[in-house]
């Protein structure tokens, strides 16, 4: 199993596409347990023209999209592909985030995410978001695997 998924690989397993994917790579990936993923905060980014015109910052939501999507690769990835197939994994709550630093356009902002627990369908996350190494948030958020309509 690899340890590292591009943006390709990360297409297969997500039913996300541009503009909402999000993550660009994940990697360092400890099969259903830990991963660290990669989006490219870039000054054509689809959200910087009205948030904020003039002084862009990656809104927070999409830093917890970001870490959803992320687990949820990790999660897709570790899983046998007949598990997986047809389904979708939704975001079902989101019990703490802090955003400690704003995230400015034309940045790599690093997530780093561990599965904390699992129960069945029901998964609970942790993470933390970075940007050259300075914590800009972190999250703890719970996920289900349903099937596709």
């Amino acid at each position: 199993m690899s340890t590292t998924l591009n943006k390709k690989q990360i297409i297969e397993l997500l039913p996300h596409r541009e503009p909402m994917l999000l993550i660009d790579e994940l990697y360092d990936i400890k099969k259903l347990f830990s991963a660290t993923a990669v989006v490219n905060v870039k000054k054509d980014s689809f959200f910087v023209d009205g948030h904020f015109p003039g002084q862009p910052v990656m809104p927070g939501v999409l830093i917890v999209e970001s870490f959803g999507q992320a687990a949820a690769a990790l999660t897709a990835h570790g899983l046998d592909k007949s598990t997986y197939e047809n389904k979708l994994v939704f975001l079902m709550g989101v019990e703490k985030a802090r955003f400690r630093n704003p995230v400015i356009p034309d940045c790599k902002l690093i997530l780093k995410i561990e599965a904390i627990r699992s129960h069945g369908r029901v998964w609970k996350y942790k993470g933390e978001a970075f940007v050259d190494e300075k914590k800009m948030a972190d999250a703890i958020w719970s996920a289900t695997i349903v099937d596709k309509k």
